[in-house]
């Protein structure tokens, strides 16, 4: 959130976020301009490219809860996932199988089920003998994970647009 102060001979300009505090002295015809200039460029800082970038697919598949006990992961190193990230409380973490990740849901997809506003970063790998399943991290909490279940789910994720492709 940014916001000008005008005085007599000077522009200050704090950003609450960063706590950068600027003043900058101008003639007095240059400050309007200097403000309207700002606030266009800070309103223009928005990332498009999240959105135009890419677009959401869906696919049908079957969802589990895994947690990172060794007896479900690793007996080595069960908060390892398998492509090398570390698993820690509170992450929104999926593991697909392998037959998933040619179709787009790679490492570090976004990812969202039908009906549930979290979004999700593929961070893990299942065993390669699961087909069109995920694995829903959730931490060490057992019950929550056997009261999951196992449930067939829409699963939309982001994939980025092909710049050679026309559509």
């Amino acid at each position: 959130m940014t916001y000008t102060v005008v005085k007599s001979k000077y522009i200050v300009v704090r950003t609450k976020s960063t706590n950068i505090t600027m003043t900058l002295k101008f003639p007095f015809v240059y400050r309007y301009v200097f403000i309207i200039v700002l606030l266009v460029s800070l309103s223009s800082c928005k990332n498009k490219e999240t959105e135009s970038g890419y677009y959401w697919k869906s696919i049908q598949v079957t969802a589990t809860a895994y947690n990172s006990f060794p007896s479900q992961t690793s007996r080595i190193h069960p908060n390892i996932t398998a492509w090398g990230d570390s698993l820690k409380p509170g992450m929104k973490i999926i593991a697909v199988s392998q037959d998933l990740i040619p179709l787009g849901l790679d490492y570090n997809t976004v990812v969202r089920i039908k009906g549930d506003t979290t979004q999700y970063l593929v961070k893990d790998k299942m065993n390669s003998k699961w087909k069109k399943r995920i694995d829903i991290y959730m931490d060490k909490d057992k019950s929550r994970a056997l009261k999951w279940g196992r449930k067939k789910v829409t699963l939309f994720y982001r994939v980025k647009k092909d710049s050679l492709k026309v559509e």
